[in-house]
């Protein structure tokens, strides 16, 4: 099992990052960047996240997670919407000061986002019960009834269908790999004694404490 990572998916979030706003069309858009984890970074039903030793500034980032239902390669956008047909959210933690040390010495990004516990994520929701439109999703992110992030999947510079499709050009997508689809504006530090809440489409899915 795959967890694929997409990288500045929307365009706010992408400012508050550094990058440029990229516009829906454009060539990142067209072509993503992406990241992968492993799967031993996968923190699900709720559990704990526990702190890491090694970083001091450890960052939440909610995201709408696709699940693959079944075996693709090279897959024509037009036909990506029969290789899913449930959703899930979550929540891409990432160790932002070994991030920014990697990124000042042009090293990958893999020790910030793929240690373990660093992608947790809530229980898969069948789509049609959610409207059917994967491209018109409301997600929120909460601390102690505080929003953190809000953002809807109709803001995404690269469509689910699209990325798919991208991803598939590359790689052999199988059956349970999992699509982190990016995260919109409002990203921030997480400290021991917070507890996360997620929602998507008003509905509670998701809740972590800190640890």
């Amino acid at each position: 099992m795959k967890i694929i990572c997409i990288a500045r998916n929307y365009s706010e979030h992408a400012a508050e990052m550094g990058a440029p706003r990229f516009a829906p069309g454009s060539r990142e858009a067209v072509s993503p960047a992406f990241f992968l984890k492993p799967d031993s970074a996968l923190l699900l039903k709720n559990q704990p996240f526990f702190y890491p030793d090694f970083s001091h500034q450890v960052e939440y980032e909610v995201e709408v997670v696709v699940r693959i239902d079944k075996v693709g390669k090279s897959i024509d956008e037009r036909f990506a919407h029969r290789y899913y047909s449930s959703v899930a959210l979550g929540i891409d933690f990432t160790a932002r000061d070994l991030q920014r040390e990697a990124k000042a010495k042009g090293l990958p990004w893999t020790l910030s986002k793929g240690f373990d516990g660093s992608a947790a994520l809530s229980e898969f929701v069948p789509l049609a019960e959610l409207g059917g439109d994967i491209q018109n999703l409301d997600f929120t992110l909460s601390r102690g009834g505080q929003l953190l992030q809000h953002g809807n999947t109709r803001d995404m510079l690269c469509p689910v269908d699209r990325m798919i499709s991208y991803l598939s050009d590359f790689m052999l997508l199988r059956t349970g790999d999992l699509i982190y689809t990016g995260t919109p504006a409002g990203v921030g530090p997480v400290s021991v004694g917070d507890t996360l809440e997620g929602t998507l489409q008003g509905k509670p899915l998701l809740q972590c404490r800190i640890k």
